[in-house]
């Protein structure tokens, strides 16, 4: 799951460049402006043999800033002899910094979108995003883009090209039907699997059972092991959008999402797998209510860690890694505590469901994701920033980029892939020493830093017949799994989330809406509206998490809707919800 937190726009700089841009155009010809160097002289030679250069990668979605470390930097020097400078709004500014990018009328070499949405559209009118089809660049170096992700390159073209023109490629392209994650589900959520099991397993039959369970396991394990106190919860409120996130994600594990996955429209929660049906953020028990009112019981009961308003993602990774936190709402952030160290004693983070849970999954979209990759317009070396983007749609950069070199943490044994052992030390992500000929540093810090996705690490590489998710490989289903691991197994009667939640049916797979037109962008009203609603969501919703009593929480909740009400939320409810009932609702063949 991406940070969707570039909301609060900075109209009135990008506003005024896209004005001064038109005034020096003539017609729409400012949409397919075209760098004066494709750069396929440089390029006639191999990638890796072509004279040094330095990549700038503007990433919405990075939460690492400077050169690519480690072994992935290793390998774009290696097979493009390039070195990656990631620019990351997240950590610059948020909006602020793609206002300030955009209006610099450059927006670096290889560029990566959050969404397809206003700031993907206002490049493209802009003129900052390169065509990919002058001078034949895609035809000549993205031959495994059109292989693997045509279809996705072709609605790009549809969408926001004029048939004609293509502005870049959506992420996670997959072809076929149900559930699009791997062994994973992106949701959990997962506990201490050790002390659940100390606890006797007790079935969790509503979301609100975690919470005295929690607090038998807090009692039973006080401290981390660095000697810190432990916490059911730590939030985080850096990755907060109109909302508080990680109350939002409670909906998620009902079936629902913010928004339709297509239009803009996060004030509304829609249902993955039904048409006309959806909550209101604010409605009386929408999901989000019930997960305010969840967080707001666990900071009643000493389970919600103080610090939870005021600190990063980063912040709560390190005490997850040390033991402070028993409860995560997502695999990949627990993943860090599962470390050879922990498994080797017993200790683990693995899903506990509960028992009317309906997971949502994401699906499976030929067209692609809403995250966007492209070329920005004045981009030195197109031709090279082409053949990297190229290789990262190709079954080895897939692999590669994902779970490290070939070699290191994996190999081919018989046709089919293995993990290594140093693989089952370094992955998914720990710090294991890694050797300098694959580019020295530790692994978790030399991963693609990038944060985006190509094609979906569930389907089949064609180059083995198995997934590109090292697990669920034949070879890693049937390795000697760590004593947690082969613990759940047993108890759950499988041998992966996703597989519990497909055998159970408790899973609402999402169907990614193709209209043929670009998602609709929110009126000048409309987004002043939702931007005003999304401050007083966000600063009431914390404060009735940490409200002092049950009295004081009803207060803050009744000013909230008040003040959201005042400030527009109706109207903009009612513009999302157009959006949807006359797009992907109209597509799903409700009228």
């Amino acid at each position: 799951m991406g940070k969707g937190k570039q909301r609060s726009i900075a109209a009135g700089t990008i506003a005024l460049f896209l004005v001064l841009t038109a005034c020096s155009s003539s017609g729409g010809e400012q949409s397919t402006a075209a760098p004066s160097n494709t750069g396929s002289e440089a390029s006639s030679a191999s990638p890796g043999a072509q004279p040094e250069v330095t990549i700038k990668v503007f990433s919405m979605l990075a939460n690492y800033a400077g050169d690519q470390p480690g072994w992935f930097a290793k390998l774009m020097k290696d097979k493009f002899n390039a070195k990656l400078n990631i620019i990351a709004s997240n950590l610059a500014g948020n909006q602020q910094k793609i206002a300030t990018m955009m209006a610099s009328g450059d927006l670096g070499d290889l560029v990566v979108f959050g969404s397809n949405g206003q700031d993907y559209q206002d490049a493209i009118k802009a003129g900052l995003l390169l065509d990919w089809n002058k001078d034949g660049l895609l035809q000549k170096y993205g031959q495994n883009i059109m292989k693997y992700a045509g279809q996705a390159v072709d609605a790009n073209k549809q969408q926001f090209g004029g048939g004609e023109h293509v502005y870049g490629v959506g992420h996670d392209v997959g072809v076929g039907t149900g559930p699009s994650e791997g062994a994973d589900m992106t949701f959990g959520p997962d506990l201490r699997w050790d002390l659940y099991q100390k606890l006797g397993s007790p079935k969790i039959e509503k979301f609100e059972d975690y919470l005295p369970l929690l607090k038998k396991m807090q009692e039973m394990e006080p401290k981390s092991d660095s000697g810190k106190p432990v916490y059911g919860f730590s939030l985080w409120s850096d990755w907060d959008n109109d909302f508080l996130t990680l109350a939002k994600v409670t909906a998620q594990l009902y079936g629902y999402q913010e928004g339709d996955g297509f239009n803009p429209g996060d004030l509304i929660l829609v249902s993955a797998d039904k048409a006309n049906d959806y909550q209101g953020m604010l409605d009386e028990n929408s999901y989000y209510m019930q997960g305010l009112k969840f967080y707001f019981d666990a900071n009643q009961m000493g389970l919600l860690d103080p610090d939870s308003l005021t600190q990063k993602f980063s912040d709560v990774q390190n005490k997850m890694k040390d033991g402070q936190v028993l409860f995560s709402l997502f695999p990949w952030v627990d993943n860090v505590y599962n470390t050879p160290d922990h498994t080797s004693k017993n200790k683990g983070f693995k899903l506990v469901p509960f028992e009317n849970e309906k997971i949502f999954s994401y699906g499976l979209s030929p067209y692609g994701g809403v995250r966007v990759w492209a070329i920005g317009s004045k981009a030195k070396d197109p031709a090279r920033v082409m053949q990297i983007l190229d290789w990262l749609y190709s079954p080895e950069g897939v692999e590669e980029a994902n779970f490290g070199p070939k070699g290191l943490t994996w190999d081919i044994k018989d046709g089919k892939p293995y993990v290594t052992d140093f693989g089952w030390k370094a992955l998914p992500a720990n710090a294991e020493s890694v050797a300098d000929q694959y580019g020295g540093g530790n692994f978790k810090d030399g991963m693609n830093q990038i944060n985006n996705s190509t094609l979906k690490i569930s389907s089949i590489n064609p180059e083995t017949g198995e997934p590109y998710d090292y697990q669920i490989w034949n070879s890693t289903l049937n390795y000697n799994a760590d004593p947690v691991t082969k613990s759940w197994r047993e108890a759950m009667g499988v041998l992966t989330p996703k597989e519990y939640f497909v055998k159970t049916n408790k899973i609402a797979v999402n169907t990614p809406p193709f209209t043929g037109k670009a998602p609709a962008t929110e009126p000048s009203d409309i987004k002043q509206k939702r931007s005003e609603v999304g401050k007083a969501i966000k600063t009431y919703s914390w404060k009735m998490v940490f409200a002092k009593n049950e009295s004081e929480y009803n207060s803050l909740k009744q000013e909230l809707l008040k003040k959201a009400k005042g400030l527009g939320y109706d109207e903009v409810v009612k513009w999302e919800l157009d959006q949807t009932t006359n797009t992907v609702w109209k597509a799903m063949g409700s009228k």
